[in-house]
């Protein structure tokens, strides 16, 4: 059975690529799910690209295909641009990367920041969630809060030019954490790359296309396995 490695993206369960791997596993392709430090395997440490990058380099043999959505493309990216000769292949699903000015997250900090007495003020938790809204940013622990813009400043440093691995780019036109022109990015920059747009998919397809998601890496195996 071939296999595939898997870095997830920023969530804290990996239950919802139960679907995906299930029909994978169907087409002869065993899925290896790494369990991000910090998010799916516990970790109170505060986390930096260089580590991460160990971790991955430590945890994909040497020769494997490897497959990284959004933050796990970003991990994935950033060992291929300092071992080039890691992998055989990549699928970069929906994948962070891409640095891009962000006034909104930026404000979004200053204001987390400024109003975060609020929610030690047991009467006035609701009304500081309601202000900074549900995100990802705003729910994690203190210590993933300073991995997560420890991830995103990687970004502004990720050396491109580096990678040399074949990586075939798996994109959702209808993603608005990572919108489509960071996919064009991605592959511009990205030598050796291919790039697939699929119409219905969001930033997590094995959530709203997991048939469709698992057909599309399985065409990928199938050609490069």
């Amino acid at each position: 059975m071939k296999k595939l490695y898997v870095i997830h993206g920023w969530t804290y369960t990996v239950e919802p690529w139960t679907r995906t791997i299930q029909i994978l596993k169907e087409y002869g392709i065993e899925i290896v799910m790494l369990h991000v430090p910090g998010l799916t395997s516990p970790s109170d440490k505060v986390w930096n690209i260089q580590q991460y990058v160990k971790w991955a380099d430590q945890n994909i043999p040497d020769g494997a295909i490897a497959l990284g959505h959004s933050n796990g493309g970003r991990i994935l990216l950033n060992l291929l641009s300092r071992k080039p000769g890691k992998l055989k292949h990549v699928i970069l699903l929906d994948a962070a990367g891409i640095y891009e000015e962000s006034k909104k997250r930026d404000t979004a900090r200053k204001v987390s920041k400024a109003l975060s007495p609020l929610k030690n003020i047991k009467p006035l938790r609701k009304v500081y969630h309601k202000l900074l809204g549900a995100s990802d940013y705003d729910r994690a622990p203190e210590n993933m809060k300073k991995t997560l813009a420890n991830m995103l400043d990687s970004d502004k440093t990720l050396d491109f030019a580096n990678i040399t691995t074949p990586v075939t780019i798996l994109w959702g036109k209808q993603d608005t954490v990572t919108p489509p022109r960071q996919a064009e990015k991605m592959h511009e920059r990205l030598k050796n790359s291919k790039l697939y747009y699929y119409e219905n998919w969001t930033h997590a397809p094995y959530i709203c296309d997991p048939e469709g998601l698992a057909k599309a890496i399985y065409e990928v195996m199938r050609n490069k396995a």
